[in-house]
Formats: structure tokens, sequence, C-alpha cells
């Protein structure tokens, strides 16, 4: 582990150490209402001020370290980044070291509409960068700002609906995207659609409305029993070889995955058979486990598998610094979505699953010592700092490895995702 650690500065999320502790950088994404993804929030450590405030130069050299020189490309999977601004990050020009194209400056709800302010934005908007108004409310004096905007954010959970009908009817005069934040459940997105909002920020899509003592499909049920036979020891090729070849998409998907630069094969594999005997049981695991749920959630949102594959590689990686069974802990993240996916509570899929009870348990929710790595993640990927910094203390496991280990399994499941 330590030497997979020790490319920890050129990472894509390099890290910086201030008297105020570690940052951390996390993401979440922006869906259209066909649950695609226009780009990612960056979430920083300490808000705003962390990354732009304070020492000028500190501040460019910490944006430099997180954007370019690492690649934006990298955090971001080349879409694009909205990134929460202070007024100092606007009207000190301290956000021109990040390239226009690839960012929308957010400007903060509690900012006033200043003469500076205005006049800093309408620069910026002719260097390129793209605005958005964060969780906005209608105010005097924010007129201009509105006239500029492209991207105009409403939290749901601090309106109404009469407020953000009377506000969408304000704006109906102008040309702006409309995105509706903290939308956490199917009813809530149902809402944002009908009051005409065009785009998503919230994870919704990780809570779909489940159908209780609902059946596993019959073409599901056969990628489970796959699944099942990946878990014994030793597998038993001539049945594993059957199953899959009976599904064509999920054999094509397999291939694909063993002959990609994620298997590192110098010469082409053609055949179930094959792949296993040139990548192993632990390694055919995996492969094999990814195409499944690649196959598992197919109609869902695409960003689903992208979260399960980070999950899957992240809990993979982490499992060594617990003294963990890391294809175990794969299956752990890989298969922790899969409600969502299949729309079926995790109590009736479990009983199906080739995973020892504390893994089930796991799965579950339970607060267990199999569950750490997944937790950390979890709580990671809501930006909930606190419940990170208590499940690492809890645990002793190291920050610093934990972020790159993350910063690792984004790279690793961007180039997965376009294969599975």
């Amino acid at each position: 582990m330590a030497a997979e650690l020790s490319s920890l500065e050129y990472g894509p999320f390099a890290l910086t150490e201030k008297c105020d502790g570690l940052r951390y950088v996390a993401r979440q994404p922006i869906l259209d209402m066909r649950g695609r993804v226009h780009g990612y929030e960056l979430l920083f450590r300490n808000g705003p001020e962390a990354v732009f405030r304070g020492d000028g130069d500190l501040a460019t050299r910490t944006m430099l370290d997180n954007t370019i020189i690492f690649g934006l490309e990298k955090l971001t999977g080349g879409l694009t980044a909205f990134v929460n601004c202070t007024r100092e990050a606007l009207t000190d020009s301290l956000v021109y070291v990040l390239p226009p194209s690839m960012f929308v400056l957010e400007v903060l709800e509690t900012l006033e509409p200043t003469a500076e302010l205005i006049g800093a934005c309408r620069r910026l908007k002719d260097a390129g960068f793209r605005l958005a108004l964060d969780d906005f409310t209608w105010r005097p004096g924010f007129d201009p700002l509105v006239e500029m905007a492209d991207y105009i954010k409403v939290d749901f959970t601090l309106t109404h609906a009469k407020e953000r009908r009377e506000l969408l009817n304000r704006l109906d005069r102008v040309t702006v995207a409309l995105i509706a934040e903290k939308i956490e459940t199917q009813e809530e997105y149902t809402l944002a659609c009908d009051e005409g909002f065009t785009l998503i920020q919230g994870y919704y899509f990780c809570r779909p409305q489940l159908v209780q003592n609902r059946k596993v499909p019959a073409n599901r049920l056969s990628h489970i029993e796959i699944l099942r036979m990946l878990g014994e020891d030793p597998v038993d090729l001539s049945k594993l070889t059957l199953l899959v070849k009976r599904d064509t998409s999920l054999t094509y998907r397999l291939l694909r995955l063993v002959n990609s630069p994620l298997s590192a094969m110098r010469q082409e594999v053609r055949s179930v058979e094959a792949a296993m005997l040139a990548v192993g049981e632990d390694g055919f695991r995996r492969i094999a486990a990814l195409a499944i749920t690649s196959e598992l959630n197919a109609g869902q949102s695409i960003e689903l598998l992208r979260m399960a594959i980070i999950r899957g590689r992240f809990c993979e990686l982490v499992a060594r610094m617990c003294d963990l069974d890391p294809t175990e802990q794969y299956l752990l993240g890989l298969l922790s979505l899969l409600p969502a996916m299949m729309r079926i509570p995790m109590g009736e899929l479990t009983p199906f699953l080739p995973l020892r009870e504390e893994i089930c348990l796991a799965l579950m929710g339970g607060g267990i010592p199999e569950r750490r790595t997944l937790e950390w993640l979890v709580s990671h990927e809501k930006g909930d700092w606190t419940a990170c910094d208590e499940i690492a203390n809890a645990y002793q496991l190291d920050q610093i490895q934990l972020l790159q280990c993350y910063s690792d399994a984004v790279v690793w499941a961007e180039a997965a995702f376009h294969l599975a």
C-alpha cells in the first residue's frame, strides 16, 4: 500500500495541509431530467473560504493543485464543475487561475449585489466563465445578476411550492437553466419536473420508490446466480461458463472488460474460459461482478452505476488498510446500490447474494466493522466531514490514505465506467 500512496502529491485530488486540518473535496452530481450527468458541484471542506480566502499565493496554489496541474477532468470526468465563490474570490480575481470553459462560479446567497460585485461578475462573464446564483430567492438589486446568470439554483428544503411558482414566473423573461437543489426523493423529483426545473441536484436516484414483496425478475435471477457461483471457492468454471454464455450482452461486457487496459492483458481473450484462466479467480470475480452490475443497472440513471463502481473500487483499496478481504469489500461497495438499480429492498435481495452474513448485514446498514469503508465513503459523498472524522478516528484509519484511495477510485472508475 505504501508504494501506491507514494504518488499522493501528484494525484488529481492534491491535498494541502493547514492549521485547520486536511482539506477534503467531494463531488455531488447535477443531472438532467433523463438522469444524465450535466456536471458536478465540488464540495470543499471548511467551505469556500478554505479554498479561496487568506493568503493569495496559497489560494492560487491550492486551486492550481486541484485543477490545472493535476487535471480537472480527473475530478469531474471532463464535465462541468460548479464551485461556490466568496466575494473575495470574485472581486479579487482569484478564480482567474481556473479554466473558464470548465467552471461555473456560484454566487453565494449571502452576498449583497453591490456595484463592485456586479462589475466583477461582468468581467468574469467576459472572460468566459458561467455564473450561477446559489440558493436563490428574489431580492432587491439582484436584477443585473439575474440577467447575467446561466444557472439559478433553488433549494427545495428552504422554499415552498408557492414561493417557487412566484419565483419561476419572475424568471420567465430570462434565459436561464433552473436547478432544483437537495432533491432526495422521487416525489420531490416529480414535483421539480412539474414546476419547470430542467436540472436536479441531489441523491433522489439513490432512493427510488421500492416495491415491497416484488419478485426478482427471471433474467435478473440468472445474474444473481452467477454472483452466487462467483462466491464459491473454487469456482466451478464449467457451470459458470454455461450460465454466462446464455447471456450474450453479459458475455460481451465481460470480454470487453477483460480485454481493456483495466486487466492489462497482452493478447486478446476471446472466450469466458480463457478470461477466467488469464486473470485468475479473484480478478475474474471482480470483472464479472462489474459486468453483472452494469446489466442490473439497465434502465436506471447512469450515475448509479458510476457511484457503484467508485464505491466498489474504494472499498477494495481501503480493505488493505483494515485487514479486510479486498474482493469481499469490492462486492460490498459495488452491490450497495442494488436496491436503487432493481427497486427492491435490500432485505429481499440479500438472501440471493453470495456473501457472508456479516457482509449482508453491512449492506443492510448494520454498524459493524465490515461496513466501515462504505460508511466513510457514503459520508464523504454527502460532504459530512464530521462523520468522516468520527469513522476514521473510531477505526484508526489514516485520513490521507483514505483521501488518496478515493482519488484513485474515481480515476479507476471513470475508465471502467466507459467500458462497463
